[in-house]
């Protein structure tokens, strides 16, 4: 007869350790033949989830009206605004890697057309990933680890930067942390319709954002140290079959596209240093803690609770997608932080575990529990600067409420406006109440029309020649990025150097006012 010891573990559940075990049907083992089936995860306890997913939401809440869109904000209101053919029509030459979300925020922006319509998807997401987070934890090494990981997650202030974005990245994290969930009861459940849910998960992740598909690798990773069998391996590998099938599309279509990220360079150590500040905290004590926690976790790992090792799960996650974009992109430059943000679960998973393996010793449960959770709210605090600027205007690349009011208060209808470079036009679209009554000059068809961001623009010498018609009496207002106008980008766009030489020649800049990102400059015949 088999006789079984117990032990009790760190946070009070009981653990079978097996001494003697019959064999049974399809099983290997090691040594005397013998290899018992590991034992299942625990499941979630709900304030594990339920306090995550308030603090986030709580989070992502607090500040949220910023006041202004900025540009990548302005391209989601604008697109998820327009008819599916026009949808349709743009995504055949630019923006199709986002097409899957510009759908989703359509029926959302049909509701509510503002600011905080366009942000509450990605906060929803991020309190639903923060609860995923706390559910993974809580399957691969109990309750306390999972509210601790949660947490974590949820006082991240690159999390929260965008947890309050209208972009599709926090959805994506969120598809991303469902995805490992859901590997994770596969494995230890297999079953073809638990594979079938897992491949559905990670696909909507990559369509939503095709980088996403690296996640696939940090999943082979964690079978291949897990030791899973094969049956394991083929349910696996065929829900991965079935995500790269379904994004074989999308990739096809995005290939044409990759003008869109021409303006990124080949990343170095400074782009890897800040990656692991925004993953593991920028406050410098937050970072080196985080560090040693996660040091801790990888070096003396706690024993398993289920099928799969914390560790095993949360070190491919966090690492394996940012290294494979990382190579790749010393000849192809795709290394973004934004587009990693679907790794970051797998930090505060590795901090917890690592705190509760420190901890593990200590007998008093809820105290260690509660110190625990006393130590993230003291992280919390050491880093609310940076959380409080993630919630300002400024945090972004521009502020576009502020140049529209600029040329909303200025201007009058009948006036002409131009933009510079063409893409400014992108203040218009945000704020286009601000331009009611102006006539755009350089506009020859709209963007919703040509099947563009921006619109289509007449060509230079047509630009010249409408600015000549213009009536002496009309106010000729110039919207111009000043970050741009000027560089050695704009030098070398010889259609933007024509327009600007256009202007030149037949106008004077008279006054401009300029604000952060951003100037209105009023022109005058000469």
């Amino acid at each position: 007869m088999a006789r079984t010891g117990l032990t009790r573990s760190a946070d009070g559940a009981t653990e079978g350790r097996l001494a003697a075990t019959p064999a049974q049907p399809g099983t290997r083992g090691r040594g005397q033949g013998v290899r018992p089936a590991p034992a299942r995860g625990r499941p979630a306890r709900p304030a594990a989830l339920l306090a995550p997913a308030a603090v986030m939401l709580g989070l992502g809440l607090w500040g949220l009206d910023r006041g202004t869109m900025w540009r990548d904000e302005a391209a989601t209101f604008d697109v998820a605004r327009r008819s599916l053919p026009q949808m349709w029509h743009l995504f055949g030459s630019v923006d199709a890697v986002h097409g899957l979300y510009y759908l989703l925020m359509r029926p959302v922006l049909a509701l509510r057309a503002d600011e905080l319509a366009l942000r509450l998807p990605s906060v929803a997401a991020s309190a639903a990933t923060a609860a995923l987070v706390g559910a993974i934890g809580c399957r691969l090494a109990g309750p306390r680890v999972g509210l601790w990981a949660g947490l974590l997650f949820a006082g991240t202030p690159f999390v929260s930067h965008y947890a309050q974005e209208g972009r599709s990245y926090a959805l994506v994290t969120t598809g991303a942390a469902l995805a490992t969930w859901l590997l994770v009861r596969a494995v230890e459940h297999g079953s073809a319709g638990r594979w079938a849910a897992y491949g559905a998960a990670a696909a909507g992740a990559a369509l939503l954002h095709e980088f996403a598909a690296l996640l696939l690798a940090a999943h082979a990773l964690t079978l291949l140290t897990g030791r899973v069998p094969w049956r394991t391996w083929r349910g696996w590998g065929a829900a991965a079959l079935a995500v790269c099938a379904v994004l074989v599309p999308l990739v096809l279509r995005t290939r044409g596209q990759s003008g869109q990220v021409s303006w990124l360079r080949t990343p170095g150590y400074a782009e890897a240093k800040a990656l692991v500040r925004s993953f593991a905290g920028p406050g410098g004590l937050v970072l080196v803690v985080t560090l040693a926690l996660i040091a801790v976790a990888v070096l003396a790992p706690r024993p398993r609770v289920g099928v799969l090792h914390p560790t095993a799960v949360a070190l491919p996650w966090a690492v394996v997608p940012p290294v494979l974009l990382y190579t790749v992109s010393q000849s192809q430059p795709l290394f973004y932080d934004r587009y990693l943000l679907f790794c970051v679960p797998g930090v505060p998973l590795l901090a917890a575990t690592g705190a509760d393996r420190l901890l593990g010793a200590v007998r008093r449960r809820r105290l260690v529990t509660a110190a625990g959770v006393l130590a993230i709210a003291a992280a919390f605090v050491w880093q609310l600067p940076y959380q409080e600027r993630e919630r300002r205007p400024a945090s972004r690349g521009d502020e576009l409420a502020r140049v529209a009011a600029v040329a909303g208060r200025q201007a009058r209808p009948g006036d002409a406006v131009l933009f510079l470079p063409q893409y400014e036009r992108r203040v218009s679209l945000a704020y286009p109440e601000d331009f009611a009554g102006l006539r755009d000059v350089g506009l020859r068809r709209s963007p919703a029309a040509s099947g563009t961001l921006y619109g289509e623009d007449v060509a230079p010498a047509e630009l010249a020649d409408q600015l000549a018609r213009l009536d002496a009496r009309q106010r000729l207002w110039v919207v111009w990025d000043t970050s741009a106008v000027g560089s050695r980008w704009y030098r070398g766009q010889p259609a933007e150097r024509a327009r600007t030489d256009a202007l030149d020649r037949l106008y004077r800049e008279e006054s401009a006012t300029y604000v952060r990102g951003g100037a209105v400059s009023l022109y005058v015949r000469r």
